[in-house]
């Protein structure tokens, strides 16, 4: 009796010693303290105004809220910078008298990270997402905010993946 409450002791000890550095992120295990997130130019050949502002901040704001990294201007132990690449509205079906039925806006994003702790992690990688909307309407106001607010939302999440939790 006294051998199965020591084995279920050493069992309930080993599960919660395991679960202890887990994170549902994936990123409990970093050496760094820091990050910095450069000014993300658009160097697309649509320029929308106040894009890469708004991208940069974004992924400030996801790192900041799903890591516990502390934000800093210089000096970062991990930095994130690049540019946006191409911010293009294309059809993607037509209608029978060769009208856009449905367009879609792509962002690509090409992101440089450097880990100045661990230089092997260092990356260079181009990130892309799309929102389709109809084709009948423009893209303007809360459609355009909409739009963006879902790209960001998808390319942050990838790049923090891609950089961060290594999923």
């Amino acid at each position: 009796m006294k051998f199965v409450k020591y084995s279920l002791l050493v069992l309930l000890l080993t599960l919660v010693q395991s679960c202890w550095k887990y994170s549902f992120t994936g990123v409990s295990d970093l050496k760094a303290e820091t990050f910095q997130v450069n000014y993300f130019q658009n160097n697309s050949v649509l320029i929308e105004p106040g894009l890469d502002r708004d991208f940069t901040q974004a992924l400030q704001d996801l790192i900041t809220n799903q890591s516990s990294l502390n934000l800093v201007n210089s000096n970062g132990d991990l930095v994130y910078e690049g540019e946006i690449t191409e911010y293009r509205i294309s059809p993607t079906t037509a209608t029978s008298d060769n009208r856009a039925a449905q367009n879609r806006l792509t962002i690509t994003i090409q992101l440089r990270f450097y880990d100045k702790e661990n230089p092997d992690e260092d990356l260079e990688q181009r990130f892309s997402f799309f929102y389709d909307y109809p084709g009948s309407s423009q893209l303007v106001g809360s459609q355009k905010t909409t739009a963006h607010e879902e790209i960001f939302e998808r390319i942050t999440q990838d790049i923090f993946n891609a950089t961060l939790a290594k999923w």
